[in-house]
């Protein structure tokens, strides 16, 4: 995600110490998380740190060993030694670019984007290690490193070239999210007008394209047209690298349940996030007031976005965010379980791609408390190890087995049509 100027003033507030404070783990339920995570890997799908290394810092130089959270001007939610504390197997490191940039350029940038990523693993040789299959991931993680793999977000960092698409398989990338923020020239996004009602001629054969090379089509950011069209199309299984339940909080970023019945099927996952907007109803409210109050001080204010930022930040003083915390995590979770199965759900955090995260969830430390709260539920060790990373893997092996079935398919050489 980018950032705003008002976003980064925000954000010192929107972390300040919550209300509310996260019980301690105790020894018995540690040692059983422990357990089920050293047998399989907890594999979150989706961490921004590359955009916020290219973004706020001089990533050639930035010490990510451990400390990130004190850094000045943007700290991380990310650094070495708080992924082996939250117990972390495998972490697709997402490469994004802004969804309004486009064509060669959008190629460029994306390429600049895993090259950020092959510098943080290089550096960092006993903590982080390529990975590109699932066995790749079981073996890593045996090792005691964190299994690195690469998920674009964004169709339009291919610009419209399947070779270009094939290019970047061939460079890491195991998934590509079909759209960001923006309908794309083959994709509606779930937060743009749609273009399509779902996916264009050349948005299918993206599609079968990617089952051909063996990456996972994700379907997070995408309108639901084309999270059942693209279901319907694939033949290896989905995933939702960072969503959550619509049923629990109407935003359209999250999963409705009409999709989540479609992904035992499938084989598909979706990775809930810990995105206190896609999360908390009251949260959706309170951003929405607060964009109002944006609004209206911005037809007051003109031409002065550091006033317009100000007048925000001491609006958010005197109106405080509702809290939102890891029961709300847990909850979404649990819908998802119930309504698509135990065998499709898994964690996206989105760590690094936003200001804020839930009470206690602060960054890639934190994982052992929700793997708690779900424990405190009465989740088997069974369901938490399909959680963690079980199921992610399923649908990695899932993609590679399409792949291998697909082996005398040519490589597609469709090309999108003139722009009108």
């Amino acid at each position: 995600m980018n950032h705003t100027l008002i976003g980064l003033a925000l954000a010192g507030l929107l972390a300040a110490p919550a209300v509310a404070q996260t019980a301690p783990i105790d020894a018995r339920t540690q040692a059983r998380i422990d357990r089920i995570l050293k047998r399989t890997p907890l594999i979150d799908g989706h961490n921004d740190i590359a955009e916020q290394l290219a973004e706020y810092h001089d990533y050639s130089t930035a010490n990510l060993a451990s400390g990130t959270a004190a850094w000045p001007v943007r700290p991380l939610m990310t650094d070495m030694a708080r992924l082996h504390a939250g117990r972390v197997g495998a972490q697709f490191w997402s490469v994004y670019i802004d969804g309004t940039i486009k064509g060669d350029e959008a190629i460029r940038k994306t390429i600049e984007q895993i090259d950020i990523i092959d510098r943080m693993i290089a550096a960092y040789p006993r903590d982080l290690q390529r990975a590109l299959t699932a066995a790749d991931v079981v073996r890593i993680h045996k090792s005691g490193k964190v299994a690195s793999l690469i998920g674009i977000e964004g169709g339009r960092q291919i610009g419209g070239s399947l070779p270009a698409l094939r290019q970047f398989y061939r460079l890491g990338a195991r998934y590509m999210t079909l759209t960001h923020n923006q309908t794309t020239e083959w994709a509606d996004s779930a937060t743009d007008d749609p273009r399509w009602h779902g996916l264009s001629p050349f948005g299918l054969k993206v599609v079968a394209e990617m089952n051909r090379l063996g990456m996972l089509v994700d379907l997070s950011h995408v309108s639901p047209e084309v999270m059942r069209q693209a279901i319907a199309a694939s033949r290896a299984p989905v995933i939702f690298s960072h969503s959550s339940a619509r049923a629990l909080n109407d935003h359209p970023r999250n999963v409705p349940d009409d999709v989540l019945a479609l992904l035992p099927a499938n084989g598909g996952v979706v990775m809930a996030n810990w995105v206190p907007i896609f999360l908390s109803p009251a949260r959706l409210q309170y951003e929405s007031t607060k964009s109002a109050e944006e609004a209206r001080l911005k037809t007051i204010i003109r031409n002065d976005t550091k006033a317009v930022a100000a007048g925000v930040v001491a609006w958010v003083a005197t109106h405080p965010a509702p809290l939102v915390t890891i029961t709300d995590v847990a909850d979404h979770i649990d819908h998802i379980a119930k309504v698509a199965g135990h065998d499709h759900v898994g964690i996206g955090a989105d760590l690094d791609g936003i200001d804020d995260t839930p009470d206690g969830l602060t960054g890639t430390q934190s994982y052992p408390l929700l793997f708690a709260e779900l424990i405190r539920r009465g989740w088997s060790d069974a369901d938490l190890a399909k959680l963690a990373g079980g199921n992610v893997l399923r649908a990695l092996r899932g993609a590679e087995a399409a792949s291998r079935a697909m082996a005398n398919v040519p490589a597609a050489m469709d090309k999108l049509p003139p722009t009108p």
